[in-house]
């Protein structure tokens, strides 16, 4: 039984020498916000990979989970996109409580709560060791003609 959870646990995380993670191809990471970004769901995997419980990320703003060597611009055009009613696709390095980072490619759209408020609905799922290269390129340049 030891083995079979062992087995379990460490298809789910991979964790590599540089303090990555590494999405299984069956995680997909799911959190709600307000309209104000604001966590009003995260799902287990989500609470997994972040390192926080459920408990924690409520109640607490979206970008707790932001990594330092994201460029303003990709959130900036995060926003955009979502306050004017559309989906926005895009890659995102995320930060664990831990100090341990992560890749995903998001999905992020608007949606009505059943009780009439507005918010954001985040899907995210696994990249390839390629995306994570060309996007750690690209982010890197970005973050360098911030400054």
């Amino acid at each position: 039984m030891l083995a079979y959870l062992y087995l379990l646990l460490g298809e789910l995380i991979m964790k590599t020498h540089d303090n990555e993670l590494h999405l299984d191809t069956k995680s997909f990471l799911v959190s709600e916000t307000d309209a104000k970004g604001v966590i009003t769901f995260a799902n287990e995997d989500f609470c997994k990979f972040a390192g926080y419980s459920l408990n924690e990320m409520i109640g607490r703003p979206h970008n707790i989970v932001r990594h330092p060597d994201m460029p303003k611009a990709a959130f900036a055009d995060l926003w955009t996109t979502i306050k004017a009613g559309k989906r926005w696709r895009g890659f995102v390095k995320n930060l664990s409580k831990n100090g341990s980072y992560y890749w995903v490619y998001a999905t992020v759209f608007p949606f009505k709560s059943c009780d009439g408020s507005n918010g954001y609905i985040s899907c995210r799922r696994k990249i390839s060791d390629m995306e994570a290269e060309k996007y750690t390129a690209l982010y890197k340049q970005m973050k360098s003609e911030e400054k």
